[in-house]
């Protein structure tokens, strides 16, 4: 895999230097002058733990969540506008975890980002099932939340007891949902699973549509090596039929293909904290993405609130972008969108996108990876199953690997991808 990975940053990037993240960071981070900038927020608690979750995330306990939400707020003041002047941002994301399990605190965390943000496209928040309370969803939209997403995984028993989930109340989540409603109503599944079908899948996106959902996420399981899970995913060939059946069956019931895994009722029913230039992170493990950086906060709690409390940001490591590194990171992450415009390439980086990858993108043409329309690179279903079979590779050599050492080490000193 780290071959395969190594190859293809070698050749994107036209160097054999590695992506070196190192224990450095800045104490007051550019972004001011960012465009398309938008802001996550990480809550690392759970009621429990799933074993096949690979997010940075400990066991709830209220007293440990306050201290951090004391420290979140914190870190945001920190980052904040020093000057008065408000920086418009497009959104704002709170993920996990289970950002729920502070919904009584989501108020205050919102209100302190809006003293230095404006936020123009809304506010969403993840929840596990067992959230999806009247009392709690009414918490959340009163704090100022647009957009939910619920962590399904799957309404089938089978699949809840691969995954050591619990049973879901259908008809009392949506009862919960009809009585508080949100712009989004997002539900999240997994697919790839040992011997899953397409009527599986199919069965999870008809329940979901029908019980309040009005956009959907149908992501892979990917086996991270440092979880504790025992399921095992699914050879490529079968991946590949599963992932077309649920993109053509989505296409034909006229929902929106919004990204690779996403699908929803309309245009403008979105939910996604990925698709940004920019974005600043803001918690534990939570991520940074300028213009010439990428920076990602120690996975560790404790470390977490010492660093806070010396007056200090959280960072854990640093990378410094070369240009082309940039441009690859760019387009890595624009490309989960399903398209990649050269215009926004060019505003981006003052170059032509055809200039710096016109080979590439003509190999992409000819395979059938992409098609290309008045300056717009779209892609096909072959291609959107291509890149989340590289996205896989990726996400075992890179993500894999630095998660796994920052699990054990809160501040190591350097890391290279």
């Amino acid at each position: 895999m780290s071959i395969i990975t190594d190859l293809t940053r070698m050749w994107l990037t036209r160097s054999t230097k590695p992506f070196a993240f190192k224990n450095e960071y800045d104490q007051k981070l550019p972004y001011q002058r960012c465009e398309n900038l938008g802001l996550y927020v990480h809550i690392p608690f759970c009621r429990r733990i799933c074993s096949f979750c690979p997010y940075c995330k400990e066991l709830y306990e209220k007293e440990k969540c306050d201290r951090y939400i004391d420290a979140l707020i914190k870190e945001i003041r920190m980052v904040g506008s020093k000057d008065g002047q408000k920086k418009q941002v497009t959104s704002l994301y709170f993920g996990g975890g289970t950002p729920a399990l502070a919904a009584d605190r989501m108020k205050e965390i919102i209100t302190e980002i809006r003293r230095s943000f404006v936020i123009t496209e809304g506010i969403g928040a993840e929840l596990h099932p067992e959230n999806v309370k009247v009392p709690v969803l009414r918490a959340l939209k009163e704090a100022g939340v647009s957009k939910i997403s619920i962590g399904i995984q799957s309404f089938s028993l089978k699949y809840q007891s691969v995954l050591g989930r619990k049973p879901i109340d259908v008809s009392a989540m949506a009862k919960a949902l009809e009585e508080v409603s949100f712009e989004t109503v997002s539900m999240d599944f997994i697919f790839a699973l040992p011997k899953q079908t397409f009527d599986d899948l199919k069965s999870d996106i008809d329940l979901a549509f029908a019980n309040g959902a009005n956009h959907i996420a149908v992501y892979p399981f990917i086996d991270f090596t440092f979880t504790d899970s025992s399921v095992r995913a699914m050879s490529k060939k079968k991946k590949k039929q599963l992932l077309d059946a649920v993109t053509n069956y989505c296409l034909d019931k006229g929902y929106v293909r919004s990204s690779i895994w996403t699908f929803s009722k309309g245009q403008d029913v979105k939910y996604s904290s990925m698709t940004r230039d920019h974005f600043l992170g803001f918690g534990c493990s939570a991520t940074t993405l300028l213009k010439k950086q990428f920076k990602i906060n120690t996975f560790s709690v404790e470390e977490y609130i010492k660093r806070i409390d010396s007056h200090q940001l959280p960072t854990s490591l640093t990378l410094r972008f070369t240009r082309r590194q940039r441009m690859v990171y760019y387009l890595f992450w624009t490309a989960y969108s399903t398209k990649v415009r050269a215009e926004d390439f060019e505003k981006f980086f003052g170059v032509s996108l055809e200039r710096m990858y016109g080979w590439e993108l003509q190999m992409a043409e000819l395979l059938g990876f992409v098609t290309k329309k008045d300056g717009c690179y779209q892609m096909t279903l072959k291609g959107a199953f291509y890149y989340h079979y590289y996205e896989n590779f990726y996400t075992l050599a890179y993500i894999d690997k630095m998660w796994g050492i920052m699990r054990k080490e809160a501040f190591p000193e350097r890391i290279e991808l």
